[in-house]
């Protein structure tokens, strides 16, 4: 049985204004590549689809279109919710998209509807999924334990409550010739963040210990965590990452597809498959001069540090260098306000004065033609008043 694992694809993400569903389109279609190039028997998308619960048409378009074409050829298609979706909204589409042969799992659903899946490949092999979307830990607690409990308890009650459920989708799987799958989106203990992870979900009142899922799963396809991992434990924990680096935090992330080959004798073997079509995304730093000397690919999006005083035009100057910048930072060393003036330094000083002393302490590095400037337009003010 061969399976392609992939999750947070996070379409609809606009990167500082800047829409990024053409890159999407483009490495959608080449996950669709790789499920026909090595012919796999079934495609897990372990949440995370969408960048909002609200996503637009386009973006919705796009998805469905997807996981049509990846269930070309016969090929069994599971995707569930992650924190970024909507789970009401992708239960919407599941009747119809299980008609077309296409499993969602927007909510967590009891094993007999729909938590527990057992499917055959074209070849005949079994497998049996276990399916568990995003849970916010609101819907895992009670209102009475969130009441009453500590905030200790509270952790320990999100974390037993998911142990329970993991431990009801995979009833049975301890029997019978098949190959047992799992697939959640959850954050698990020693698991390394990409970058582009909601940070009130990736800490730890939502970290679930590897030992919660049993050993005798071949495979768990995991999604959140936007870095391709593998998570020790009782079983073979994976993260697929996300196949588009999402933010400037994951410029070291790589963008690839799992695929596994397992049967329900062997060890699931996994390779990864580079996925393509995203933007590169890359942070560099230095002076004006150092920028002119460097050397960037055409279509990368970059986040600039820069290594100089602010002034105005500095992030113009900055774009015309490199037109593939998305954002400008001052480098802290050099935004670093100094020591500002007290209220007897200001008594008796002129309005220019004041605001040179402002610029100053702000460490400008036009203070000069920015006090000339303002001296200008007062001058054109009190004389209007006069």
């Amino acid at each position: 049985m061969r399976i392609l694992h992939t999750a947070d694809w996070h379409v609809g993400k606009v990167l500082k204004g800047r829409p990024r569903l053409d890159e999407h389109d483009a490495v959608l279609r080449d996950i669709v590549r790789v499920a026909h190039d090595e012919d796999v028997d079934v495609v897990l998308v372990a949440g995370d689809l969408f960048d909002t619960s609200a996503p637009t048409p386009d973006a919705q378009r796009l998805v469905m279109r997807t996981l049509l074409e990846l269930h070309h050829d016969g090929r069994q298609v599971i995707a569930e919710a992650g924190n970024h979706d909507n789970p009401r909204q992708l239960d919407v589409f599941r009747p119809v998209m299980g008609e077309l042969g296409i499993t969602i799992v927007g909510a967590p659903v009891r094993p007999d509807d729909g938590g527990q899946l057992t499917i055959k490949t074209r070849s005949g092999e079994e497998a049996r999924i276990a399916i568990l979307p995003f849970i916010s830990q609101r819907n895992a607690i009670t209102a009475s334990q969130a009441i009453t409990r500590t905030e200790a308890e509270i952790n320990r009650d999100y974390s037993d409550n998911i142990k329970r459920m993991i431990d009801a989708l995979t009833a049975g799987f301890g029997s019978g010739r098949a190959v047992n799958l799992f697939m959640t989106h959850a954050m698990l203990y020693g698991g390394s963040k990409g970058g582009g992870e909601r940070g009130s979900q990736t800490i730890f009142e939502y970290a679930l210990p590897a030992t919660h899922f049993p050993s005798y799963l071949h495979y768990a396809a995991l999604g959140h965590l936007h870095r391709r991992q593998q998570i020790a434990g009782p079983a073979p924990l994976h993260y697929s990452g996300s196949p588009l680096q999402i933010d400037f935090g994951e410029g070291e992330n790589t963008s690839v597809a799992v695929i596994i080959e397992v049967t329900a004798d062997t060890p699931a073997k996994t390779k990864d498959v580079e996925i393509t079509g995203g933007r590169r995304l890359r942070t560099v730093r230095g002076t004006l001069a150092d920028l002119e000397n460097l050397t960037v690919g055409d279509t990368d999006w970059l986040r600039v540090i820069i290594s100089e005083k602010p002034r105005a035009g500095l992030a113009d100057d900055v774009r015309e260098l490199l037109p593939g910048t998305l954002e400008v930072r001052i480098d802290p060393e050099f935004s670093r306000p100094a020591g500002a003036a007290n209220s007897s330094q200001r008594i008796g000083r002129s309005p220019v004065e004041l605001f040179t002393d402002y610029l100053t302490s702000q460490n400008r590095g036009d203070v000069d033609r920015l006090t000339r400037r303002f001296a200008e337009l007062l001058d054109e003010v009190q004389g209007a008043g006069a």
